[in-house]
């Protein structure tokens, strides 16, 4: 017999949906255990609606921050205090425990495993880790921009404790994003591995030399690029370095992978779109010494000849707390200066 709320909350991605099917099927809302589109945009919309009611019944909160800002300890000190005054749970990692003189703390790795939800006190790298770190459970992010452009972060530092307000009100929607799964192989055997939301680029040493590149997609022959490297991101990372090498800007809402060349030496390599279902093999055929693979701009893997970056879309997303006022296209006009001038 199916349990309605229940049933979606046990549910923690759409390849797990095969457990709970059955049941998912008997509220009349899907029509199939094929993932169809619709089934899983439906899915999505109904399991994030549970993943707040959960979410707010919880009230612990996992804090992230950038400890170099000026103001951040001040900043930090005040919020947990707002939120322990309102008896919700502060979990902070070692790194904010240090800043503020307390004991304790957790491990970065550890915050998002004990959190019902991750406020971020950062930039857009700091939101990023965060997205990392949140990996497979795909808990609530909310960010606070804290300085610089913020694409990710969502709030302004003035606003910081209405918005916690309306959090925890409900009065917010949750953003899914895309996220990148990448493993590097070599020799067949899996060198490193991780999931991304901007991007993963692969680029050459030091030296000014060209590195050389085979690019397949779902195993069929793209072609050889010579260049500066290769970015492959998300629709989220359309605006970060992908942007910057002559990339286009992507809705986050199009399912999507985007391969932008880096100072390709043939010019006809412009950048390419493909659906975000397609696997993406690029394989380092040249010979150089500090060739990297880089991961959200924060992980970096030394690659050497022959070694293959397999590069798909992940089965889980990030999870960022928008409020229904708010849109992509304000951040970019905001952001990016549109009509300026």
């Amino acid at each position: 017999m199916c349990q309605g709320s229940e049933t979606i909350a046990q549910v923690e991605n759409w390849n797990r949906l095969d457990i709970c099917g059955e049941r998912l099927l008997c509220t009349g809302s899907l029509t199939s255990k094929e993932p169809s589109r619709y089934n899983r945009e439906l899915f999505h919309r109904i399991y994030n609606e549970s993943r707040k009611a959960v979410l707010m019944k919880s009230k612990s909160i996992g804090i992230l921050v950038k400890p170099k800002f000026p103001e951040i300890k001040n900043t930090l000190r005040d919020v947990i205090t707002w939120l322990r005054d309102r008896s919700i749970d502060v979990i902070l990692d070692t790194t904010s425990a240090a800043l503020l003189g307390e004991r304790g703390g957790y491990q970065k790795t550890q915050l998002a495993s004990k959190a019902d939800v991750l406020l971020v006190l950062g930039g857009d790298g700091t939101m990023l880790n965060a997205a990392r770190l949140a990996g497979e459970r795909s808990i609530p992010i909310l960010g606070v921009n804290m300085g610089g452009l913020g694409f990710l972060t969502e709030v302004r530092l003035e606003n910081l404790y209405p918005s916690l307000e309306r959090v925890f009100a409900n009065d917010f929607v949750l953003d899914e994003r895309l996220m990148l799964r990448t493993h590097i192989h070599r020799h067949g055997e899996t060198v490193a591995q991780g999931v991304v939301l901007n991007d993963v680029v692969i680029s050459k040493g030091t030296l000014a030399r060209m590195i050389e590149l085979k690019i397949e997609i779902q195993g069929r022959f793209v072609t050889n690029l010579r260049g500066d490297g290769l970015i492959i991101s998300s629709p989220t990372g359309s605006t970060a370095y992908s942007l910057s090498a002559g990339g286009p800007i992507i809705d986050p809402a199009v399912q999507s992978l985007i391969l932008t060349p880096i100072c390709p030496h043939t010019l006809t390599h412009r950048p390419l779109i493909v659906p975000g279902a397609v696997e993406i093999n690029v394989t380092l055929t040249s010979k150089d010494d500090g060739a990297m693979a880089t991961l959200d701009g924060q992980v970096g893997v030394a690659i050497t000849q022959g070694d293959a970056i397999a590069i798909q879309t992940s089965e889980h997303r990030t999870r960022l707390i928008r409020f229904p006022e708010s849109n992509y296209y304000d951040v970019l006009r905001e952001k990016l200066k549109w009509g300026d001038g």
